[in-house]
């Protein structure tokens, strides 16, 4: 029996008193939840691989940008780095982008390194990510269009 410690008291807890007046609206809203959009500019993924740093010693494989990339999604999903490498592979191949994914392990291992954005995830509306040259981005529904075009 799965709720057999909550078994005893199962008819105190009071039943939701709202009811929703708009069911399309709240539908939608639903729907907003999972909406998100990456963009990738030909010069990330040009630099998604490390540039030779001239040390001895093993070479980084991946860029500063993939890895900031990978460790923003798992920020902003809330995802194991396990699942993160899964989740980035996924989003490469519906872009059919044919760029290797950052192991769980390499995630890990530079996470400490890197400055990532505080949890973004906006309470209603899309979330945009703006992958370019200049690095990522992370915005709540139209913001990234009033800053790059200066639309009220």
């Amino acid at each position: 029996m799965p709720f057999k410690f909550n078994g005893s008291r199962r008819d105190k807890f009071s039943k939701a008193k709202y009811r929703v007046t708009n069911c399309a609206e709240y539908n939608e809203a639903l729907r907003q939840r999972g909406d998100v959009t990456v963009w990738f500019s030909e010069d990330a993924v040009r630099g998604w691989w490390a540039t030779r740093s001239g040390k001895r010693g093993a070479q980084q494989r991946y860029s500063d940008l993939a890895i900031e990339l990978c460790l923003t999604l798992r920020v902003v999903f809330g995802l194991p780095l396990r699942q993160t490498q899964g989740f980035v592979r996924s989003l490469l191949r519906l872009m059919e982008l044919e760029l290797a994914v950052p192991n769980y392990s390499t995630l890990f291992r530079r996470a400490p390194l890197r400055e990532i954005a505080p949890d973004t995830r906006t309470v209603s509306g899309p979330i945009t990510l703006i992958v370019d040259s200049t690095g990522l981005r992370v915005h709540g529904g139209r913001d990234w269009m009033q800053e790059k075009h200066g639309l009220p």
